[in-house]
């Protein structure tokens, strides 16, 4: 009787791990499979830069098939565990806090990454700058939008957030200085109308706002998801369609208070 000899578990799993990731790439690949394939891969080899990856992957609205908020935080725990010092390690945290709307969670893991890595990791002052804004801590808020501005002055979505909390805390005029100057760049841009829109009704120059807010409610016609997914980073790609019909709502919403108003005052 010939006796087959057992193959060790480890040629196996390698094997498992050559093979699929061969087919990394293909965009069929069901996420069983590549999830099977990534616990596989770390076990075997584990790694910070690796976990990482990993949580970049499960991270990026771009790719709806492999997005998974609770998978890329067990990455990045694996990650912490091996080497918290890793660039934008916290940064990730506390972006993935903000969306499960843990913002005090959120704050102090985006202040560790500050901590860490300061002004070398501008992107992380826009992100406290976003959790203090919902937190309504709107001057803490302006002021890191403006250290996320003074090294990207022309990102429109910054500025937005910026004329935002500028607008919370009765900044009014300051947040239309702001957004007077992105138009420039951007003019059919809806976020920014919108503001731009929201901070003229509050001055009372309602002529000039109805027309604005117009505008926004057109340009918002015009935005697809994969804009709503680009404006807002880190978002479940499954809920694009329903956040951009919710975002295209509160404009037109804007935009009826505004000729509302307008129209109880004799504009036409």
């Amino acid at each position: 009787m010939r006796h087959v000899r057992a193959v060790p578990f480890v040629v196996l799993a390698l094997a498992f791990v050559i093979a699929v990731a061969y087919l990394d790439a293909v965009p069929t690949l069901s996420t069983g499979l590549r999830n099977a394939y990534e616990d596989i891969s770390y076990k075997l080899a584990p790694s910070a830069e690796k976990a990482f990856k990993y949580g970049e992957r499960h991270f990026d609205s771009r790719h709806p098939a492999a997005y998974d908020i609770n998978r890329a935080e067990y990455f990045f725990e694996r990650a912490a565990a091996e080497d918290p010092t890793i660039p934008y390690l916290y940064h990730e945290f506390a972006r993935i806090s903000f969306l499960k709307k843990n913002f005090k969670r959120a704050l102090g893991q985006i202040n560790f990454q500050i901590g860490m890595h300061g002004k070398s990791a501008r992107n992380s002052f826009y992100v406290r700058g976003l959790i203090e804004g919902y937190m309504g801590r709107y001057e803490e808020a302006a002021r890191d939008f403006k250290v996320f501005l003074e090294a990207y002055p022309r990102n429109w979505a910054a500025v937005n957030d910026y004329a935002w909390v500028l607008l919370k805390s009765g900044r009014t005029e300051e947040a239309i200085e702001a957004v007077r100057e992105a138009l420039k760049y951007f003019p059919d841009n809806p976020w920014l109308l919108n503001t731009y829109a929201s901070a003229l009704y509050e001055i009372g120059d309602l002529d000039t706002a109805r027309f604005v807010a117009r505008s926004s409610a057109t340009a918002a016609m015009h935005v697809s998801e994969n804009d709503w997914l680009t404006a807002y980073p880190g978002n479940d790609p499954a809920i694009a369609r329903t956040g951009l019909i919710e975002f295209q709502d509160s404009i037109r919403r804007n935009m009826h208070t505004i000729l509302l108003t307008a129209s109880k005052r004799g504009l036409q």
